[in-house]
């Protein structure tokens, strides 16, 4: 008798600007992909992680492109690439992560498949919509409406789906024109509740608050650094642990050397970055982020709701996805500087308070963002897509 062969697994591609990125926020979702009967594709700028993304089992193909810096010269030789990279990997599904990849990887399918007549399916995955929609500089202002046309000619054409992480983006989005029906909300690619785990009290005198992400002005950094100068001027014993690198690829960061001076100060400690985010959390009592930045779902504030602690958070698109106002944390408006510093204040003097949140945040991410959870929903989708595509290869 004949033998069946097996049928091929469904090739996954992601499309990502920094291998550090997809190391740090898509591993635990590819390795679910890859147990599920995927083949994984990572195409990324090399730097730091390569070795560890080809050890999962991944497929690695370099590109050299930066998140900005390339120019249009670089930005056309990055386009023609990546359309020559699908046509040599023929992938069932392309994962365009982040604002980007969106706009280049859609254009770089167009022209590597239209001719031929063949349709690739895309998800596009929105992780927040940044400055470019957050910023209220005239320059921002201006290039808003372009944004907003790149957006809809990347994800058009496609039997696919735009991934959105809240419903603020997902309103966004409808708004310029892009089908509401097309627009999926899975919210984050999910927590390890197994790894942050509920960690016991710090014992300092000095209550310490943390703030982990890059070092972006957007993030919030310098009204952290504020909020903590005046409560240690009215007598408060608290400091700032701020964890995260800066990112000169980022026009919003702050540099080495003013990160630097603001370590410099009485209460402003510096860490760089971390690792294993476990070990701040070890030592702060509280997380904050005050952040403006556009936001898609904060995943440090995940991390930090999982180890058990309470967030102060701006109410802006993301932030209030994980904190819930009086439950688990404490939300305040963006640039307020007087109502962040009195929401530490509140939870510093009040530790049975913080407990009480603490504990509250903890059960949130178990029932909403561990990554159980968002793995169940993130394979639906794909299986949704391979069967309206026809079951794929």
């Amino acid at each position: 008798m004949p033998t069946q062969r097996a049928a091929p697994r469904p090739k996954l591609l992601f499309l990502v600007t920094e291998d550090w990125y997809f190391w740090s926020d898509r591993l635990p979702f590819a390795r679910a992909l890859r147990e599920a009967g995927y083949d994984i594709v990572v195409a990324t700028r090399v730097q730091a992680h390569g070795e560890r993304i080809r050890a999962e089992g991944f497929s690695l193909c370099p590109l050299a492109w930066r998140r900005r810096g390339d120019g249009p010269l670089g930005a056309v030789r990055t386009l023609l690439a990546i359309a020559r990279l699908y046509r040599a990997e023929r992938p069932d599904i392309v994962n365009h992560l982040a604002l980007k990849p969106i706009l280049f990887g859609g254009l770089a399918r167009r022209l590597a498949c239209a001719p031929r007549g063949r349709r690739v399916v895309s998800l596009d995955w929105v992780m927040g919509l940044g400055l470019g929609f957050t910023a209220r500089t005239l320059p921002a202002r201006l290039l808003r409406p372009l944004l907003g046309i790149g957006l809809r000619l990347a994800t058009g054409g496609t039997e696919g789906r735009v991934v959105v992480q809240n419903p603020d983006d997902r309103a966004v989005l409808a708004s310029l024109g892009i089908d509401r029906r097309r627009i999926v909300l899975i919210r984050g690619s999910g927590v390890d509740a197994s790894h942050f785990i509920p960690l016991p009290e710090p014992k300092a005198a000095t209550i310490a608050v943390a703030l982990v992400a890059r070092m972006l002005r957007g993030k919030g950094v310098l009204a952290a650094v504020a909020a903590v100068r005046r409560l240690r001027a009215e007598g408060l014993a608290i400091e700032l642990l701020l964890a995260g690198a800066t990112d000169p690829d980022n026009r919003d960061s702050l540099s080495d050397k003013e990160m630097s001076a603001l370590a410099a100060e009485p209460g402003i400690e510096w860490l760089g970055r971390v690792e294993d985010v476990r070990s701040v959390w070890a030592r702060a009592a509280i997380a904050v982020l005050p952040s403006t930045y556009g936001e898609g779902l904060p995943r440090a504030l995940l991390e930090a709701a999982a180890c058990g602690r309470p967030i102060v958070a701006t109410d802006t698109p993301g932030c209030r996805e994980v904190v819930r106002d009086g439950e688990n944390g404490l939300l305040v408006p963006p640039h307020d500087g007087p109502a962040l510093a009195e929401a530490i204040a509140a939870l510093a003097r009040d530790p049975a308070r913080c407990r009480a949140m603490g504990k509250a945040g903890r059960v949130v991410v178990e029932r909403e963002f561990a990554e159980p959870v968002i793995a169940e929903q993130t394979l639906a989708l794909y299986d949704a897509i391979l069967r309206e595509a026809g079951g794929g290869r």
